[in-house]
């Protein structure tokens, strides 16, 4: 499948300055069906060797761990029998040091992989000579209603080092438009023409594509090119509206894609990047110093069965349409319906069908974004919450690896644990208000020589807290280790004792953050429960500062949620208010904490103290500083849609060019939104009037149609 280069090469001579699209080339994508297991094929073997032993170390070592704390937990708990709130706490414990054990066990391995220099399957390397690519290669872009400035810098940073490889020409770009503010979208087709006239000679061929309805969200997008353009592809690479990848990057993993014809997704590992603000900072920082060594872990027992996050990520296209197509899950919103979190379900489906998926975290060159704030990654979260609850109707799917399986599990777990945190802290405090009002009953009714007196072993319960904070805490030391024995990255991060700072800084700030954050993620999955859809909105990427009022009316609860659990942990003794006072502290201080974390000011003034630097700020990647500079300065209003197409000729003939031929309606069917959009065009007399009568929906269905569009254009 794809077209040869040659032959490519000739094609674009001829097509150049040709339409928007290039000639569709179908593929068809069936619909997966979770309840038959699809015929597996032989493919190349990829998977690390003793990857069985691996597995075993690691999980082996996480389950171990854990049954050593239950044995310790259920000591302290039964120095005089258990109660049920006891058995409760108990249950609880264990599930969630199962969880903070698998971690820690991962992250182990990480170190070793990160220290050993591993990280980089299938013969892709850091430097060396590129591959020499024989078959084209789609770049998607996927957009919705994202800033278009923004996204063309970005996007032409990536071009333009893509170019510079010497094989542009391997490569053709697609931005795929999922957008739904009209205003937005004349925006986007302007910046992509801008884009397209500034790119460079053996830059790759630029396309545009936006859908009239966005079906099926993100997964929708992708899966309407596959089906349109796919077969001439063999490989596409999924980028997200705030990826940038290096040239370099792109260019090895289209030769490992083409040099191993049993893979069938490579992820790579994406450094956030970017941060202004104070939280976003922390993230960049987190994912610059400690994601390395989580990816590293995975990566290493994950072998062929890795996992996929959506962008950043290369695939072979005829696997992916025929093994990925994504199943309606049955029933309503939120469980059922399209898939959310549709990447790790890809993944899955792609590895039951015999396709190996690789994780390449010591792969250079790939960068995001983070959300600004803690209130914009609770909007985010609140739909990846609700995506990957949807998992647990995947779980089943006949056929699904083992370790597939356990990537759904772990996505859904990584939203349950929060509720069940804050169970396990409600329900010890409940206990500790037991022991200190309710009478208890020293002399049960059977006989006995001795009282039963209520009591908790305090020396081991203490021992027990500080080996769980220390297994949580380690792998943010062993990563810090880890930055020591790296010369650059360490000098990039303000050298060891400013990179210890940094480590200290983030540790006390998350640590503050995370109670607020629990709570966020507990009403989200109890909204979910409770049957509210999460939506889809755009998401912000710079300042995440809001007015203080809206902070605290959004915040409020969390306060009086922290006071109330001060109060409780108060009455029943002062130790234990101290033992509880960083979560209450977390809950009381949520307000400032949110409020000052979301401030671009804070972020700058860190960054002048040299705190969270990561290397990438020290001595940015060419690619970053081009991306930068394109997208230096406020960005440009966007403007109203109709009126630059009223104003710029060639910007109208291209939207044109770009609408899809009209299609007759279906029997009994009728475009609602066009048809109010042409009774209020008819009764407007100039271009201002009918503007205003419009809304966004029927602005959308006038610029999607040649005749609704030329009268309005024709208002005086």
């Amino acid at each position: 499948m794809g077209v040869p280069l040659d032959s490519l090469t000739r094609e674009r001579a001829a097509s150049a300055d040709g339409p928007a699209l290039p000639e569709e080339a179908p593929l068809a994508m069936p619909v997966q069906s979770l309840r038959e297991r699809p015929p597996v094929q032989s493919r190349p073997a990829t998977e690390a060797r003793r990857i069985g032993l691996r597995r075993l170390l690691v999980i082996g070592g996480a389950v171990a761990l854990t049954g050593i704390a239950a044995e310790e937990m259920y000591r302290v708990l039964a120095v005089s029998g258990l109660t049920l709130l006891e058995c409760v706490i108990l249950g609880f414990y264990v599930a969630l040091f199962a969880w903070i054990a698998l971690s820690f066990t991962s992250a182990l391995a990480g170190f070793c992989s990160v220290v050993a220099g591993g990280g980089l399957p299938l013969g892709l390397s850091r430097a060396g000579p590129l591959p020499d690519l024989a078959y084209r290669t789609a770049l998607l872009m996927p957009t919705y209603n994202e800033p278009p400035a923004r996204v063309m810098a970005g996007l032409r940073a990536v071009v333009e080092s893509v170019a510079k490889t010497g094989q542009g020409g391997a490569f053709d770009v697609f931005v795929l438009s999922d957008t739904t503010d009209p205003d937005v979208w004349i925006a986007e087709e302007a910046a992509w023409l801008a884009l397209r006239a500034a790119l460079p000679a053996g830059a790759p061929r630029l396309f545009y594509r936006r859908r009239p309805a966005n079906f099926e969200r993100k997964a929708g997008n992708i899966a309407d090119w596959v089906r349109r353009f796919g077969a001439g592809y063999p490989h596409m690479l999924v980028l997200d509206a705030d990826s940038v990848m290096t040239g370099e990057s792109v260019v090895r993993l289209a030769g490992a894609m083409q040099a191993h014809p049993g893979v069938g997704l490579i992820q790579t590992l994406p450094i956030v990047v970017g941060g202004t603000t104070l939280f976003a900072r922390m993230q960049q920082f987190a994912s610059r110093v400690y994601g390395p060594l989580v990816a590293h872990g995975i990566a290493w027992w994950h072998g062929s069965e890795g996992n996929y996050w959506g962008h950043n990520a290369i695939i072979r296209t005829e696997a992916f349409a025929a093994h990925a197509g994504l199943p309606t899950l049955p029933g309503r919103a939120p469980f059922g319906g399209d898939i959310l979190s549709h990447d790790f379900v890809e993944a899955a489906l792609l590895r039951r069908a015999g396709w190996a998926v690789h994780m390449a975290p010591a792969l250079v060159g790939s960068y995001e974004e983070a959300p600004p704030s803690l209130t914009d990654l609770a909007v985010r979260d609140r739909r990846w919450c609700q995506g990957n609850l949807q998992h647990a109707g995947v779980l089943g799917g006949r056929g699904l690896h083992r370790v597939s399986r356990l990537h759904l599990l772990m996505g859904i777990g990584s939203y349950v644990t929060a509720p069940m945190w804050l169970i396990f802290l409600v329900v010890g405090i409940l206990v500790s208000l037991q022991a200190r009002f309710v009478p208890p009953s020293y002399f049960p009714d059977s006989f006995s020589l001795f009282p039963v007196w209520p009591a908790v072993d305090p020396v081991r319960s203490a021992w027990v807290f500080v080996g769980t904070m220390g297994l949580l805490l380690a792998p943010k030391l062993l990563a810090y280790i880890a930055l020591l024995l790296r010369r650059e990255d360490r000098r990039g991060c303000g050298g060891a004792f400013g990179a210890l700072a940094s480590v200290l800084v983030e540790t006390v700030l998350a640590g503050l953050i995370a109670p607020t954050a629990m709570l966020l993620q507990s009403w989200a999955v109890a909204s979910i429960l409770s049957g509210r859809d999460a939506g889809w909105n755009p998401q912000k990427r710079d300042d995440g500062s809001v007015p203080l009022g809206q902070v605290a009316r959004q915040y409020a609860r969390h306060t009086l949620f922290g006071l109330a659990l001060g109060v409780a942990a108060w009455a029943v003794s002062v130790p234990l208010l101290l033992w509880m006072s960083p979560v209450v502290l977390g809950w009381l201080l949520a307000i400032p904490l949110a409020s000052l974390t979301a401030s671009p000011g804070i972020g700058r003034a860190a960054r002048r103290m040299g705190l969270l630097r990561i290397p990438e700020e020290r001595a940015p990647p060419p690619v970053l500083a081009r991306a930068k500079e394109l997208a230096r300065g406020p960005a440009p209003p966007i403007g109203s849609g109709i009126a630059r197409l009223g104003a710029d000729p060639v910007l109208l003939a291209a939207h044109r060019a770009m609408l899809p031929p009209p299609r007759r309606p279906r029997s009994g069917k009728l475009n609602a939104p066009l048809v109010l959009a042409q009774a209020k065009l008819a009764e407007a007399e100039t271009r201002a009037e009918a503007e205003a009568a419009l809304d966004k929906a029927e602005m959308r269905a006038v610029l999607g149609d040649v005749a609704a569009l030329d009268r309005l254009l024709a208002l005086p």
